[in-house]
């Protein structure tokens, strides 16, 4: 589909006067109602998660918005009714009035913009891990959503299944005791020391380039360099291995462990390479958490490796086995468990477990939630309130990996680090001129 190029201003103009009728509309769904969805991306993770929303019972696609044309064609043979955008802000502004929830399934630096947008409209929105780029914009998009009672949802799926919500009761049961320690990793390389190519290559017919890159820098066009998949490497644009992965494998860990906000968090891998515009790779990440009534002390040290990182021999030790490729394992006073990505949980040692009733706890369809959430059917578990703050102490992390062996004191009410300000700027990016966003 041609579309127009559509100022900020205009948007903001047009959304403005659409919002007190479309936020009565989304708000007023009343049970087994039809849902109108439309979807911020239309390949890739985006298809998956709008493929799945749209298999939910009554939902309705009406539209995508995906900036680069030669991504368009699987939406286009799966929905050949609905209609397609290549920019997010004119389906904002021309489908304002026509849908009720959407997916925002795009690179990492459009999350917030898009979500708090869409949310402006009244729309209930679940969003794609991480909730997004910076920390700021995680608290506001909370906030936001709190405040207007709107429907949210994380994309970490693996939180409503079966073997992840068995790992979260089995630590509110009591299995281990009282937690002690956590450990928790990656094998994966969402990174690159190599300098940045020195080259600009031509743009995708088609493909709206400074679009793309959106609120965040503009950098000179490289094939395979960011588009479709490698931006997750990229500083301006993802957030590497922990933003990636973290968000999956932190999950059944800081819910059953009921974490808040960090109190220090410190580095003990590699900074960014000079000029790589690269996260690295091979990150040990040492946080330090309030004690909750999951723990057995007033603070819990939680420890975050990925890449060729591992917790050390002592680690695997006192566990009496080897660890799988990613996933957490929780001490305790009790005894241990071992949560693989994906996996069924290992309680140890296991001849003391091997007795040892599970709780009857199934899975949950994540985005069926969503959608059923939206209608005023029963809650979404991966919400804002839970997913947000998550998100935040994950992106701290990477802050963090900028100030290698710096302990750095986090004072979360103020949203700044006491002990550093020059890590405090890294909190909150200023948008690029002309992609500002309203409480952003």
């Amino acid at each position: 589909m041609k579309t127009t190029s559509l100022s900020r201003r205009q948007f903001l103009t047009t959304t403005a006067l659409a919002f007190p009728y479309v936020a009565t509309r989304s708000w007023a769904k009343s049970p087994n109602s039809a849902v109108r969805h439309v979807s911020f991306g239309a390949n890739g993770m985006a298809f998956s998660d709008l493929n799945a929303i749209s298999g939910v019972s009554n939902v309705e696609m009406i539209a995508c918005a995906e900036i680069d044309p030669a991504r368009q064609d699987r939406f286009a043979r799966k929905f050949p009714k609905a209609k397609r955008y290549t920019d997010w802000r004119e389906l904002l502004d021309k489908e304002a009035k026509n849908f009720d929830t959407a997916n925002v399934s795009t690179p990492d630096h459009m999350h917030a913009p898009i979500a708090m947008s869409a949310m402006q409209l009244g729309k209930h929105v679940y969003v794609q891990k991480p909730l997004s780029h910076d920390v700021f914009e995680s608290r506001k998009l909370r906030e936001y959503a709190a405040a207007n009672k709107l429907v949210t949802q994380m994309g970490i799926q693996v939180h409503s299944s079966q073997v992840y919500r068995e790992a979260v009761e089995l630590v509110h049961q009591g299995a281990i005791g009282k937690v002690t320690e956590v450990h928790t990793w990656s094998s994966k390389k969402w990174g690159d020391t190599s300098p940045r190519p020195n080259r600009k290559d031509k743009i995708p017919a088609g493909m709206d380039w400074n679009a793309w890159c959106g609120v965040a820098a503009k950098n000179d066009f490289i094939k395979g360099y960011y588009h479709p998949g490698n931006w997750r490497r990229r500083l301006d644009y993802g957030t590497g291995t922990f933003g990636d992965m973290g968000c999956h494998i932190y999950d059944p860990m800081y819910g059953a462990v009921g974490l808040t906000a960090p109190i220090s968090v410190r580095s003990e891998g590699p900074a960014p390479v000079a000029n790589s515009h690269s996260w690295n790779i091979n990150a040990k990440i040492h946080y330090v958490f309030p004690g909750t009534k999951y723990t057995e002390g007033k603070t819990i040290n939680v420890t975050w490796y990925d890449g060729d990182q591992r917790p050390d021999a002592n680690v695997q030790k006192r566990i009496g086995r080897g660890l799988p490729g990613q996933g957490s394992v929780l001490f305790g006073t009790k005894g241990h468990m071992i949560i693989p990505h994906v996996g069924k949980a290992i309680l140890l040692p296991e001849d003391k477990y091997k007795d040892y009733k599970r709780p009857e706890i199934g899975a949950v369809n994540h985005w069926e939630s969503f959608i059923n959430a939206s209608r005023g059917e029963g809650k979404t578990s991966a919400n804002f309130d839970y997913s947000g703050p998550m998100t935040e102490a994950i992106l701290l992390g990477g802050i963090a990996t900028r100030y290698p062996k710096k302990e750095l004191h986090w004072d979360a009410d103020k949203l700044t680090f006491s002990n550093n300000s020059s890590a405090t700027a890294l909190v909150k990016r200023e948008y690029r001129k002309g992609w500002e966003v309203k409480g952003l």
